[in-house]
């Protein structure tokens, strides 16, 4: 089964309908029908609940059932720590991205394998080597 890297901007998509909220829904039935494994930072579910909470689009109770139900998904997390985190500040500083956003395309890069997103401004801001290892849903 194929690993890849997901990062909040995709799962957001998944509980809120808004641009590219369909091609995000294949991945979730990708996942779903394991077809793929999710892997990701393990602060994917603060960057999801923040920006969930910041559309104020939910209650409280509503945002806490999200916060069950991503942790029903099961994903495999990684802390940043050791090579991972090195990678993670050397891709920040070459890329001039934040070490959040670096933590996702590193892990994709230290497993050989995939981040889709869907923050064009981020895919906007890597240089061309870091490209290969990032796809954004829009293309699915």
């Amino acid at each position: 089964m194929q690993e890849v890297v997901v990062d909040a901007s995709v799962i957001v998509k998944w509980f809120v309908e808004e641009e590219d909220s369909d091609k995000a829904s294949k991945i979730r039935d990708r996942y779903i029908d394991r077809e793929i494994t999710i892997i990701a930072p393990n602060i994917i579910a603060y960057e999801i609940l923040n920006a969930l909470y910041h559309k104020r689009l939910f209650s409280e109770s509503e945002l806490c059932e999200v916060s069950e139900a991503l942790d029903s998904f099961l994903f495999n997390l990684y802390p940043l720590k050791g090579e991972y985190a090195r990678r993670a500040v050397t891709t920040s500083f070459e890329n001039d991205i934040t070490v959040y956003d670096s933590a996702y395309i590193s892990l994709a890069i230290i497993k050989n394998t995939y981040l889709y997103t869907s923050d064009d401004k981020l895919i906007g801001r890597l240089k061309e080597n870091y490209l290969k290892y990032v796809k954004n849903i829009r293309d699915l």
